[in-house]
Parts: C-alpha cells; structure tokens; sequence
C-alpha cells in the first residue's frame, strides 16, 4: 500500500480477504473487518507518503549532520524525542499541512573579503527536503548532462577537474563563467515549470513550492520574504539548481553550441574554445541567453583565458583561471623521460590555500598547551587528510608549501607548552622537526610527504 505520490485520495475503501499472516497496515491506512471475511482499507491521508520515506530521509540528514536552524534544535536534540518528532513530521507531511519555518541566514566568509548567504532549514526541514530529493532524484538524474557534476550520485567535483585538465590540452581557450548571485535570483516561475516537466506528483509541487515562498530570518530577528532564489544550504537546492541551469544552459548548449564542451558543477561553468573569436561570441550569446532566464553573468569575474604551454606561445593579459578550488595555469612539468616543459595544468589555488591557512589559525594550537601531540592529532587529521585527498589531486607539491604552516603553529603550540623552548622560535623549529623524524606518520601531511619521498 506504498504510494506512488502522484494519487490525491481523501478517502479510499477497498476490500480484499482476509490473512491471518497479514501484518499492520502501511502508513497512510487502517484496517476495519465487514464481518464476511472481508478487511476494509481506508487511506485518510490525501498524499502516499510512507513513514518508511520519512525514516530514510533521516538517515540521510543524519549522517550529514549540519548546523541548528531558527527553532535552535539540532540533530541530537531532535533524536531525544525522535520517534513522536518523525511521526509528527510525517503525519503533517501526508495530510498536506506541512509549512516550512523560515530558514535562518548566516553569512559565510568569501576568499574575496565578502560573504556569501547561506540559509540553514531545521533538522525537521532538511528531513522533509530530502525526502522530496529522494523522489526526484531518480527521475531527473538520467535527464541530466553528461558534463553536469555538481551534486550527482557517481560523480565529483574531482571527475570534474580531470575531464577539464584534459580539454585544456586540447583547446587553446577557456571561458569562464561566474553567475552572478544565482542561489539568489533563479526564477521560481521558470524552475516550477521546469519540476513540472518531469512529475505531476502533487505532493512534490506543493512542497516545492511552499519551501521557495519560505522567508529568510536574519541574525537580528527580522523576516525577509523571499520572491525569487532557493536557499543556498537547502538539501532540495541543489537539485533544484541543477534542474534549473539543466534547461538554462545544458540543454541550448547542446542546440546552440554542440561544439564546444563545457564542464559545469552547480553554478561554476567553464567552456572550451578554439580560438579567442569563437570565446567571445559564446560569452556574448550566453549573457543573452541568461537574461531571459532572468540571470546575470558577473562582469568583471567572467572571463576569457589563454591555455598558454610550450606549443602555445601567444600574448594574452589572463592566462589563467580558477575552477573549484583549483587554479589552472602555466606551471613546469616533468615528462615521462625526465625532460622539463610548461603545460597548462591545476594546483591548489590561492583562495583555496588562504582558506586552509585562515582554519588552521582558528584552531589556536597554540592556546592548547594542555593537549599532547597525540590529542592534536587525533583532533586535526581527519581535516588534513580530506585536504590532501581533494587539493592534493593534482601538483600536490603546491599543497605542501600550504601545510607546512601547520607546523609553524606546532612550533608555536611547542612554545606555550615547553618553558625550554619559551620564545626561541628557532629550536621550537627544530623540535618540530625532531618530532617529524621520529615519528613521521603522526600527522597527515608528514605521512604523505614521507611516502612521496620513499
């Protein structure tokens, strides 16, 4: 008795025999005997959304954890009552009176000295949203293109940075685009037809829709409602978003621009041209393209650039770019036979490494003098190790001279906790480097660089 979500019963009867292995009725239903050997089913909720939907969903917003929205209630304090928590959820969910709360705004700091908006739901919300993306998933995914990877099952942001690497051999020019606010201002005119296409389920739609209208609550306490853009931290956002460029830009670049591939992960695009003229006209034909799907390209951060090596000489102003943490540039390389040459390849860019270089700083280690080096491992590894699997997928070396700061902030932490190293800066250096040798598996990055160096 599983509902397919597309069905808008207020009530339904039906009847069939009676089992004596039958078990409790689904979510939704309720069982009543004629006295002729017959069970009654009445479905009394107008949406078939099972409880088993809603308990999956919760999983899944488990395991992502994520911060508390404007009720301040998080995951923990959610599960202190879960099971009354869920069924509420549920029971509103299937009758259709499920109304989002507002979603709390924090500003996240931005390499560039700004901020970008990032809108929190609650732990109630987020578990409603994934239950909605867990219905749309797998219709719209096989709709999707190809070079779309931004927030697909079995595909990355690192597929993304190889399938670019690659075509920057191949392609002498490179347009990168930057939308300008996009979680912001997509049309929710535009993306509700859009959703339209693919399902009629009502339930969907209805949720959709009522999250978009969500207003936005601000650290002082005031409301503001919200006319166009999906919450950039919404679980449902992110299909949303692709959904929405799967139309604006995937699909006429398929009728417009067969020939040139691009790369796109959510809102972040670049394009493959073959000469500067052909880069030009795309940039213009997509600026056009973009304002009748009411989005903006970003004049100064969109940008025509030269993939300029050894085989292309040519004087270009911008011979690089950055493409998800990642900045593609000229850079020497050793070849198969030992030979050096200057190819067009990515290494860890320098709002990545400022970034990285700004967490380390908030750790204060250097405040902890009552933690071991033991205790500062177990703490700082998982964050070093997720560092160097992503940034250190390509020129890995340009990571090191990043990581190595962290060891300026044990030499630092070494000098608050030992009163022989106290303001000698320069054997709290070495002392570092005598606990490297020693044990050169205790951090992350001295593991890794010991390894490269075997």
């Amino acid at each position: 008795m599983r509902g397919t979500g597309t069905e808008r019963p207020v009530l339904v009867m039906t009847t069939r025999k009676a089992s004596s292995s039958e078990g409790a009725a689904s979510s939704g239903t309720s069982m009543a005997s004629t006295g002729n050997g017959m069970n009654v089913i009445v479905s009394a909720k107008p949406f078939g959304i099972s409880k088993r939907d809603v308990w999956d969903a919760y999983k899944r917003v488990k395991a992502n954890r994520g911060a508390a929205g404007v009720d301040g209630q998080s995951i923990t304090e959610f599960e202190e009552n879960l099971s009354a928590n869920l069924y509420k959820l549920w029971n509103r969910l299937a009758s259709g009176s499920y109304f989002p709360p507002p979603v709390r705004r924090v500003e996240i700091p931005k390499g560039d000295g700004r901020t970008r908006p990032l809108g929190i739901p609650t732990v109630a919300d987020r578990i409603a949203q994934m239950a909605v993306t867990r219905f749309l998933q797998p219709v719209l995914e096989p709709q999707f293109h190809a070079d779309s990877y931004g927030y697909r099952p079995g595909k990355s942001a690192k597929d993304a940075l190889g399938v670019a690497r690659q075509r920057c051999w191949r392609y002498g020019w490179v347009l990168d685009l930057d939308i300008k606010a996009f979680f912001e201002t997509l049309d929710h005119g535009l993306l509700m037809r859009a959703v339209r296409r693919h399902t009629t389920c009502p339930w969907v739609l209805l949720y959709i829709q009522r999250w978009l209208n969500a207003p936005t609550k601000l650290a002082d306490g005031s409301l503001i409602e919200r006319t166009a853009g999906t919450p950039q931290g919404g679980v449902v956002s992110p299909i949303l978003a692709n959904l929405y460029l799967h139309y604006a830009f995937d699909l006429w670049m398929g009728r417009e621009f067969s020939g040139i591939p691009f790369e796109r992960y959510a809102d972040d695009v670049i394009c493959h041209c073959s000469n500067e003229a052909q880069a030009a006209r795309l940039k213009d034909a997509i600026d056009q393209r973009f304002k009748t799907c009411h989005l903006t390209l970003h004049p100064q951060k969109t940008k025509i650039a030269y993939c300029k090596d050894d085989r292309r000489q040519l004087t270009y102003p911008t011979v690089q770019f950055d493409f998800l943490g990642y900045a593609f540039r000229p850079r020497w390389v050793k070849g198969k036979a030992g030979e050096m040459f200057v190819g067009f390849n990515p290494g860890i860019s320098s709002k990545s490494a400022t970034a990285i270089r700004q967490t380390m700083r908030g750790w204060r280690l250097h405040h902890r003098s009552e933690l071991s080096l033991e205790d500062i491992a177990r703490r700082v590894n998982p964050v070093l190790r997720g560092w160097i699997k992503y940034c250190g997928s390509y020129f890995r070396s340009t990571l090191y001279r990043v990581m190595a700061k962290f060891d300026e902030h044990l030499s630092q932490w070494a000098m608050k906790k030992y009163k022989s190293l106290k303001r000698r800066h320069l054997l709290a250096s070495r002392w570092v480097r005598g606990v490297r040798l020693r044990q050169p598996t205790l951090f992350a990055h001295w593991a890794v660089v010991q390894a490269t160096v075997r």
